[in-house]
Parts: C-alpha cells; sequence; structure tokens
C-alpha cells in the first residue's frame, strides 16, 4: 500500500481546496471513482456507498486551511484574514494564489521589512505583541481596477501556492503541508477499495468545509441521521498527549466539542484486537471533527474520531509512512464489527 499510498497523497496535496470552494479536488476524486457509484451533494460532499439511510457514515474532509481576501480596494496589495484556524506564523511570508471565476490571480504574503522602529510597521508591533493578519497583506502587482476585472474581489478565497505544494521525505517520515486532511482522504478511497461489495449500510463520504466548523458534514449529518459517524483525521502531538509520529492509530477519547459514548470506545478496543492494532488515547483541549460536532449538535448518536499520529497542525506536518495502513486496518475491522445497536 505505501508506495500507492504516497503517489496518492502528493496528487492530493497537490489541489487546492480551499473550504467551500473544493470543485478542483471533487473533480478528481470522481475521477478515480469511475466505476464506483458516487454522488455529489448540494453542500458538495463526494458521498460512496449507502447515501439514502445509513447506519454509519465515515468522512474525511477535502478542504484545507486557506486565506480570504478582506479587501481589495487599494493598488498593488490585498487584506487577508484566515479560513479555519490558520496562524500567520504557520505558513510566513509565501506566494498564495487568489482563486477567481476567471482563474488563479498569483500574489505573495508580505509583513513588511524588520529594517525599522517605527512604531506603526507590522514587525515593530510584532515585537510587542502577537503577528496577526491585520498586520500583513498580499502583492498582486495589479491596481484595484485590474483585480476587480480578474475577479478578486472581497470573499476570495486564496491558499498556498501550487509551487509549494510538495511532500518531501526524511527516513520513514513524511511532511507536507495539507497533511490534514489529505492523508485521510487518500485513505477514505483506500478504505472504499478494500470492501468488495461495498458495506451495507454505510456511506463513506468526502466533505466540505471542515475547517470552517465542519458545515459540509453538518448539512450531510442533519440529512441522513446516522447512528454513529467515524471522521478520519489527523492526531498531532501536544503537551497532553506527547509522542514522536509512529504508526500507532490515535483514538480522539474528548476533543473541544464531544467525548464518544463509553460502548463506542469499548468498539473500538475489540476491533483492534480483531485487526491485531496498537491504539493510542488522546485528549484535545482544542480540536473538533466531523464526527464530534455532528455529535454536539445531535446529528449523530455517537461521533468517533481516529487518526494518523502526526507532529505539527495546520502549518507543515509530517507523519510515519505506515501510519496509514494501521489506521486502514483499524477502520475496516471497526466497519467489519459495527454494534447492531
Amino acid at each position: 500500500m505505501t508506495e500507492r499510498f504516497l503517489e496518492l497523497l502528493k496528487a492530493l496535496i497537490a489541489i487546492p481546496a480551499p473550504p467551500g470552494q473544493e470543485e478542483e479536488l471533487t473533480a478528481y476524486l470522481k475521477g478515480l471513482l469511475t466505476d464506483t457509484p458516487h454522488v455529489v451533494d448540494p453542500r458538495g460532499n463526494l458521498l460512496v456507498g449507502d447515501w439514502e439511510r445509513p447506519k454509519l457514515v465515515v468522512t474525511a474532509h477535502m478542504d484545507e486551511i486557506a486565506l480570504m481576501v478582506s479587501d481589495a480596494s487599494e493598488d498593488f496589495w490585498v487584506r487577508l484574514a484566515p479560513m479555519g484556524g490558520l496562524m500567520p506564523w504557520k505558513w510566513g511570508e509565501q506566494p498564495i494564489e487568489i482563486l477567481t471565476s476567471k482563474g488563479a490571480v498569483p500574489a505573495w504574503i508580505s509583513f513588511g521589512s524588520i529594517h525599522t522602529t517605527d512604531p506603526s510597521s507590522p514587525v515593530q508591533q510584532a515585537r510587542t505583541g502577537p503577528l496577526t493578519w491585520a498586520l500583513g497583506r498580499a502583492f498582486t502587482g495589479l491596481s484595484a481596477q485590474e483585480m476587480s476585472r480578474q475577479g478578486v474581489r472581497t470573499g476570495s478565497r486564496a491558499v498556498l501556492a501550487r509551487t509549494r505544494r510538495e511532500a518531501s521525505e526524511i527516513g520513514p517520515y513524511i511532511g507536507s503541508y495539507f497533511i490534514d486532511d489529505r492523508a485521510l482522504v487518500a485513505l477514505l478511497l483506500f478504505a472504499i477499495e478494500r470492501f468488495d461489495p461495498l458495506p451495507p449500510g454505510v456511506c463513506f463520504a468526502a466533505t466540505t468545509a471542515e475547517e470552517g466548523g465542519a458545515e459540509g458534514a453538518a448539512y450531510l449529518m442533519n440529512k441522513l441521521l446516522p447512528d454513529r459517524c467515524i471522521a478520519l483525521e489527523i492526531s498531532p502531538s501536544t503537551p497532553e498527549t506527547t509522542f514522536v509520529p509512529d504508526p500507532v492509530p490515535t483514538i480522539w477519547a474528548k476533543d473541544g466539542h464531544s467525548a464518544p459514548p463509553a460502548r463506542d470506545m469499548f468498539w473500538i478496543e475489540k476491533a483492534a484486537e480483531r485487526a491485531g492494532c496498537h491504539l493510542r488515547w488522546q485528549f484535545l483541549s482544542r480540536a473538533g471533527s466531523d464526527a464530534s460536532i455532528a455529535q454536539e449538535l445531535g446529528s449523530t448518536a455517537s461521533g468517533v474520531t481516529i487518526g494518523i499520529p502526526v507532529e505539527s497542525s495546520h502549518g507543515f506536518e509530517f507523519m510515519h509512512k505506515d501510519a496509514p495502513e494501521e489506521l486502514l486496518k483499524l477502520l475496516v475491522a471497526m466497519i467489519e464489527t459495527l454494534p447492531a445497536d
């Protein structure tokens, strides 16, 4: 699985998909599913399997952390605001692309020169306070009128440039921007491939706008009301649960939105025994997933999140190359032992 998986992961990382504008990635995934029945719902979620009355929905979100143009009225420059939890220092000064109805417009993020102590400068303000997106801007090289002609406006999404969307490897590890959640979208496809025929009562969903508050999953779960949801996610090392990325599947015992019912934690334990997997249990003081948010909203009775261990999050993330196979083994065992209640 490893080489095929890594090739797919790299291809998925290369495709921009900001929250609410995932169509290019959706089209790519549809091209991989030509022999598998699928549908795209009104919120853009790509669904495979039982999308009418499933007992279980398995999700991985297509979208990525990104930026939005907050002001495009100034010649040469646009102002930016985050979509999802993107801190300025996670990206820094990078080339970006502003995605418009007429195509991608290149731009460069800038926080200005460090060679000043002027109190109005971004660098001086960052020396004494937090670095925020309000201190930065992006250079387009275009007049405000020309930007408007090219479709740049307040509300345009901006993404990391394609030239920065390349994974690198160090020994058994692979790192890149957007491991969250492209590694899990790839895993979702491998799970669909692993079952022949697809299991009854299970819907596999590549969801939209998770980084903005699980909006795609919220729409889907509110419509389907499944008994259970499994979200496939990254599991970042934190002070509460510290580790070096390894292949061990990591289970979210609790996050910032909800905690799964204890009975489903027991289900995961039994599935891990069946699959021959070790488990890591993680308490996340600040996090959320399609599943945990759906449970919080009452759209599913149980929201379980299982993840690939990574270092860093919402920036340059890295993981062990064997982690996807171990998580896939656990997921398959969970589906095969899905409780009847």
